[in-house]
């Protein structure tokens, strides 16, 4: 199985220097590993995306780690390397069930916020989506991503039934977001969690949250989600989640959880873990070697 890496887009024939760490770890793992241009993949030109990758003999399996990709870029990606007789461990289909929020919802509605979704940004249609959460506080997100770090301005809404807040933090959301809109957008229904610290620069309160990798519904490492505060010892309740992540319909995603104030685990949300992000204090050789281990 090899690694596939996004390349330094001012040298093609070496690694995006985010990744120099996580390529160190695969190949000490056992993985070989290519390079692809993802500016090229982002501008539809999979040909010379794919230019320094070498086919094998026969059938290989590979994961690309990389920036996020749209649904459509990723089928791109997948059908390029299809015919380099290179398969992705996630299909197009399951990149998206995992990518979309709206996709996977399903699967995890009984530990996760309540959650709706349009993709009509129309005032009517958006003011309708929030009614159905009452006077409750919510959060706006596309079918990926939020503002989270313009917490009050573009991610917070105290209550859902204020039409003038919900209208100026959704115009600011869509402006930020701007053409990396995704799809449309997303309501959740707000939850009081564990405090964990408050962000150096944004200012918006971090909550104890982890971030869980599965690979073939194994558990390959549970990592800290933010890389500032103190975690402490704590003991996340893995049985429900790993239950859970025999339904996901991914041979590889992740999986973040969160501590309510109330002491219950929740889903904050899925993604998938070809493009899903290593914290800083990840420890990487861990990491690969787990994920070699659970993909043989």
């Amino acid at each position: 199985m090899r690694i596939i890496y996004c390349d330094n887009v001012f040298d093609n024939e070496i690694i995006e220097p985010d990744y120099e760490e996580e390529k160190k770890s695969a190949i000490n793992a056992g993985f070989d590993f290519s390079l692809i241009s993802f500016e090229e993949l982002t501008d539809g030109n999979i040909t010379t995306a794919l230019r320094f990758v070498k086919e094998p003999e026969s059938r290989e399996f590979a994961i690309y780690r990389g920036w996020m990709l749209t649904p459509t870029q990723y089928q791109n990606l997948y059908s390029g390397l299809l015919k380099k007789n290179i398969e992705l461990i996630n299909s197009p289909e399951e990149y998206k069930h995992c990518h979309y929020l709206p996709d996977s919802y399903e699967k995890i509605e009984t530990k996760t916020p309540k959650s709706n979704w349009t993709t009509e940004l129309d005032n009517d249609s958006i003011l309708k989506l929030a009614e159905e959460f009452g006077d409750n506080p919510i959060i706006v997100k596309d079918f990926v991503k939020s503002e989270k770090h313009n917490w009050e301005e573009a991610c917070f809404i105290p209550n859902a039934s204020n039409s003038n807040k919900v209208k100026s933090v959704v115009d600011k959301f869509i402006e930020l977001r701007g053409d990396s809109l995704n799809e449309g957008l997303v309501f959740r229904q707000f939850q009081e969690l564990e405090y964990l610290t408050e962000h150096s620069k944004s200012r918006m309160p971090l909550t104890k949250e982890f971030r869980i990798f599965f690979a073939n519904k194994k558990i390959v490492k549970v990592f800290d989600y933010w890389d500032e505060g103190k975690y402490g010892e704590t003991n996340i309740e893995l049985d429900d989640f790993i239950e859970i992540a025999q339904k996901i319909e991914s041979n590889f995603f992740t999986m973040d959880v969160a501590k309510k104030k109330d002491g219950e685990w929740i889903i904050m949300e899925l993604g998938d873990g070809q493009v899903a992000g290593l914290p800083d204090n990840a420890n990487r050789n861990e990491f690969y070697n787990k994920l070699k281990e659970n993909t043989l």
